[in-house]
């Protein structure tokens, strides 16, 4: 890995000046949290004193408290421990939300508001807050108190479904894209309130559930079902939509082809498959017929790419501007020329393990940079600092709140 490029110094940041009060655990919060302090928000984010986020205990460990899970949705912010069953860990929380301009929250229902940190009393305190509630289920009707995780979602959703052989039963996508899901589109709301709070000068409140958004990423084929009637399969590794669009085998190692149009179908068979007959057959010339005739166009295809090796065949595609990429493992796909032609991956330093990896986020703003990568803070590592630098407490109140275990401070068992 190679250390992290700086921002240019006199660059601005897009976020600059926004402060997040991120009461968020695990994914969906979190990145979302984490894309704002990307953007150059002051993230402060608030854990429970005893142990923080439940996240921080996933492996593999880089340090006591940190592993690369909890790493890798926590970059560029500070962590504050607060015990919230306390009334005094209570009114820290309260002087932060009340000098910040977001709050983000994905507790059960109910539990902001037995801290007294609901919307009502928060957007009293600071009417220009935007609060923002992330749940499995929404925050009203009668899936409110109901429990849910990203697997289960996208098997409510209909997303499952998609997923797999048509002749085996759904399978989930193995990342968390549900949660991931729901932190982009959260962001995504939560910049457009920023937005009309400049126009309108006051905040919102903002709720986004895992549900709905699985329901969002079943994508077209929703509306499909709902214009046609006609309930979607899974189709594995294939394409219902286009052919041939799919996984082949190689002489030595898998890859994926994509034909999304008669041109590019023209491309493959003439080109790189060295059968102009193919292209010019016209049972094959259209999408459509491509479809009718799909298991023999497929066997075709699989038997002449089984001649060859995958480096021989990616090859030949981009020389005729066919899509093509190798079926790579997780190993295959960071040790691979596009992950480094990309700069995808970096070192950072780290103040207890020395350095650690570091996957940015994948777009890039020319005007305001990205802020530089800083690791995921360590639990209550910034307690002393906001109490101090936001807050503006004394030493009185620093020791009292130390003395008493409201505020955890970083270092301390």
């Amino acid at each position: 890995m190679t250390p992290f490029v700086p921002r240019p110094a006199d660059a601005p940041l897009a976020l600059a000046g926004i402060r997040v009060a991120d009461f968020s655990h695990f994914i969906a919060g979190p990145m979302c949290s984490m894309i704002l302090a990307d953007l150059g928000a002051e993230v402060i984010k608030i854990e429970k004193a005893d142990g923080g986020d439940d996240f921080r205990t996933l492996r593999p460990k880089v340090t006591d408290d940190t592993g690369g899970p909890f790493l890798a949705m926590n970059r560029n912010k500070r962590s504050i421990a607060i015990d919230l069953k306390q009334a005094s860990g209570v009114a820290v929380a309260r002087d932060i939300v009340a000098k910040s301009d977001v709050l983000l929250e994905n507790f059960s229902s109910g539990v902001m508001d037995k801290f007294g940190l609901g919307y009502e009393s928060m957007a009293a305190l600071n009417p220009r807050l935007i609060y923002c509630s992330v749940s499995a289920y929404g925050r009203s009707g009668p899936l409110k108190d109901r429990l849910g995780f990203d697997p289960i979602t996208q098997a409510e959703s209909g997303f499952m479904s998609l997923n797999g052989e048509p002749e085996r039963p759904g399978m989930r996508a193995g990342p968390s894209i549900m949660d991931m899901s729901t932190a982009m589109m959260t962001c995504n709301a939560v910049l457009g309130a920023l937005f009309a709070r400049e126009r309108l000068g006051k905040g919102q409140y903002i709720e986004n559930a895992l549900f709905d958004t699985a329901v969002t990423m079943v994508g077209f084929h929703g509306l499909n079902y709902l214009v046609s009637g006609v309930e979607p399969t899974r189709f594995g590794n294939a394409s219902t939509d286009t052919v041939p669009t799919a996984a082949f085998e190689t002489s030595d190692r898998p890859i994926f082809v994509c034909c999304a149009n008669d041109r590019t179908w023209n491309r493959l068979a003439a080109r790189v498959l060295d059968r102009p007959d193919l292209a010019e057959n016209s049972a094959y010339a259209t999408t459509a017929g491509r479809i009718q005739h799909r298991a023999e166009i497929l066997a075709i295809v699989a038997g002449i790419l089984a001649r060859q090796t995958r480096a021989h065949w990616l090859g030949r595609m981009r020389e005729a501007g066919v899509p093509g990429g190798g079926i790579n493992s997780v190993a295959d796909a960071f040790g691979s020329s596009e992950m480094r032609d990309r700069g995808m991956v970096s070192e950072i330093p780290h103040p207890v393990a020395g350095t650690v990896p570091n996957i940015r986020l994948p777009f890039r703003m020319a005007g305001t940079p990205l802020a530089d990568p800083v690791a995921a803070p360590g639990l209550g590592e910034h307690s002393e600092a906001v109490l101090r630098g936001v807050l503006g407490y004394g030493d009185a109140d620093v020791a009292r709140l130390r003395r008493i275990g409201a505020v955890r401070m970083g270092g301390e068992r």
